[in-house]
């Protein structure tokens, strides 16, 4: 008795295996059909057991050496002509979703790098050495949608996307944003603009006597920054007045703000005033603007107000909003004693103060400089240094005087926009560039960027495409090209070339300087299209990792985004051997001879990021 029953449990628990079986292959087949069928709204579905895979990196704290090994192992499958091919490469922990490697915190921890948290040093960038960065794709959160549409996209975002909220609690009293079920809602107010950025840009343009109370002064203020930017509604309701903003924040305490801004669909960039320059060249931006920043702009002898003066055009402005600027405690009075006191040494003066705002202007030539007594402080910076030199330089507290041509012209000599956008920025000179390189640098750039849409219109709508970036713009050429389209393009300069970011300022764009043998500071999923022309190329001759490359692209495009590649064939064809690794698909191919008579043997790759989620994402979104 007891032999026939154990024999006929085995047989009922063979059935059962074989049944379970059966339904598990019947799941895969389903969701593997059914793959990519999500639109716009609906969630993106798993991609294939291969992207469930979970790999702890030494970047993420694993053991180096073991590590090592299980990448090698997982990743590569072969030879093909000497060259190792991906075959599959791991996802990261969902934790690690939000992920910014030369931002990430865990590596000042993990680096045991001692930094001074007065000045804000935690705060800027530290990059991981090569033995600690993340070899994995970065996934979306749990329940992530395409993205909304600019322009409804100013006023609201998918939660889901960025599911943080705790900016609405505490700024509940200040509208920067509104939880409303599945969405986030901006209803565009600020710390110092309770009744919306739109009222409070006029009430600006109203104090500077500007017409039609429009900021953008007939065309004559195109560029600003506004430091500590919070959400960027500041910088989203400029866009209606032709205006661009670099809206600029740090991961800090509010952290995801310039996420939010990127998600919106406005120009936003992660930075920080501590102790290097900004990424910008000097005399970019017609007006600076800081609303309830909480900046001490009295440290270290006004280092960062002298840093927005270098940042700052001939005549250009400094709207500062402020408790510091209308309060009347002891605290705030002597703030703004001596705040006043620096910026008259600096030469700028009032240009108007009224309610909570004072706005200050910097002056149009140097005359007020050499007009200060002998050992005034702020001193003038060394006839040696290069007000235009960024990218690691460390800020110092002098002012930055103008050009010989500045100090002649009496301004930046720049026509208003649009016609600045054409026309041949004063500053070609600087690096040896001529009016004809520049007009024929435009048109060839018209014709390719035609050439681009046709090959795209199959993929896109009008709407597709926000959040661009031009990975090695030159002049901005390829962003000019596309002034009539709803986009903004994030111009980005290599840091060991020529510095012609100041021509692409010029132009009435904006921009910053950047290694790509680093990542970039942006949050994974910000950008709708990236332009790569000859960076694989250029990041070889540096002995720079172009899997590592490739792997940051992915961070940093948006699912269902693409990437136009534009390179020697030779490169393209070693890229579309990691297309199935990274979940991308082929979307067109061209010569150059397609879109213009003269341009050499370079190549047209354009592909597209497929969408896709791990399951433990699936499971946390149901």
């Amino acid at each position: 008795m007891r032999g026939r029953s154990d024999g006929s449990q085995k047989k009922r628990l063979i059935t059962s295996v074989c049944v379970v079986a059966i339904f598990l292959g019947f799941l895969y087949v389903y969701y593997g059909s059914i793959f990519g069928s999500s639109s716009n709204g609906a969630s993106t579905l798993e991609y294939g057991s291969k992207s469930l895979r979970k790999f702890r990196s030494s970047y993420l704290g694993g053991d180096d050496e073991a590590d090592g090994k299980q990448y090698e192992s997982s990743t590569k499958v072969g030879l093909e002509d000497g060259e190792v091919v991906p075959k599959t490469f791991p996802v990261c922990d969902d934790r690690h979703s939000e992920l910014i490697p030369c931002l990430d915190r865990n590596i000042i921890y993990q680096m045991r790098l001692k930094l001074d948290l007065s000045v804000m040093e935690h705060y800027e960038r530290h990059c991981p050495p090569p033995e600690r960065r993340y070899n994995c794709l970065i996934p979306p959160p749990a329940g992530y949608k395409i993205p909304i549409k600019w322009p409804q996209s100013r006023d609201e975002v998918w939660k889901a996307n960025i599911p943080h909220t705790h900016l609405a609690h505490e700024k509940s009293d200040q509208n920067w944003m509104v939880v409303q079920g599945e969405k986030i809602v901006f209803p565009g107010g600020g710390t110092h603009f309770h009744y919306g950025a739109d009222k409070y840009i006029a009430s600006i343009a109203n104090m500077l006597n500007f017409s039609h109370n429009n900021l953008n002064n007939e065309g004559r203020l195109r560029t600003v920054l506004d430091v500590g930017c919070g959400v960027a509604s500041f910088g989203a309701y400029l866009l209606s007045s032709d205006i661009i903003a670099m809206s600029l924040a740090p991961n800090d305490v509010h952290q995801n703000q310039i996420q939010f801004a990127l998600e919106r669909g406005i120009p936003a960039y992660l930075g920080v005033l501590g102790t290097k320059r900004l990424p910008y060249p000097s005399r970019s931006f017609e007006l600076a603007h800081c609303s309830r920043c909480r900046i001490d702009w009295l440290q270290r002898d006004g280092i960062l107000l002298l840093e927005l003066d270098r940042l700052l055009r001939p005549g250009g402005y400094f709207a500062y909003s402020s408790p510091e600027a209308y309060a009347q405690d002891e605290e705030d009075l002597r703030i703004w004693k001596e705040m006043s006191a620096l910026v008259g040494r600096m030469c700028w003066r009032i240009a108007a103060k009224r309610n909570q705002t004072v706005i200050w202007q910097k002056p149009l030539t140097n005359d007020c400089y050499m007009e200060r007594e002998p050992g005034t402080n702020p001193p003038l910076c060394r006839s040696d240094d290069d007000p235009d030199a960024v990218w690691g330089v460390s800020m110092e507290a002098c002012i930055t005087p103008y050009s010989d041509h500045d100090q002649k012209a009496k301004g930046s000599g720049l026509a208003p926009w649009p016609a600045r956008l054409t026309s041949p920025p004063p500053r070609l000179a600087d690096i040896g560039y001529s009016n004809e390189m520049f007009e024929k640098d435009t048109e060839t750039w018209r014709h390719r960027v035609e050439s681009y849409w046709n090959l795209l219109s199959p993929k896109i709508e009008a709407d597709t495409l926000r959040n661009l970036m031009d990975m090695k713009a030159h002049m901005g050429s390829f962003a000019a090209a596309l002034k009539d389209k709803n986009v903004w393009v994030m111009n980005v300069i290599p840091e060991d070339g020529p510095n012609t970011l100041k021509l692409i300022y010029d132009r009435g764009l904006i921009g910053t300087t950047h290694n790509w043998c680093e990542a970039f500071s942006t949050y994974p999923r910000t950008y709708d299209l990236l332009h790569a022309w000859t960076v694989f190329s250029d990041i070889e001759k540096k002995g720079c990792s172009a899997e590592d490359l490739l792997l940051e692209m992915d961070r940093i495009l948006r699912p269902s985004g693409f990437i136009i590649i534009r390179d020697k064939q030779p490169v393209i064809d070693s890229i579309r051997k990691y297309l199935s690794a990274l979940h991308w698909e082929a979307v067109a191919t061209a010569n150059s001879g397609s879109d213009s008579e003269h341009e050499g043997d370079d190549a047209v790759f354009i592909v597209q990021k497929k969408l896709w989620l791990t399951s433990e994402s699936i499971r946390n979104s149901e």
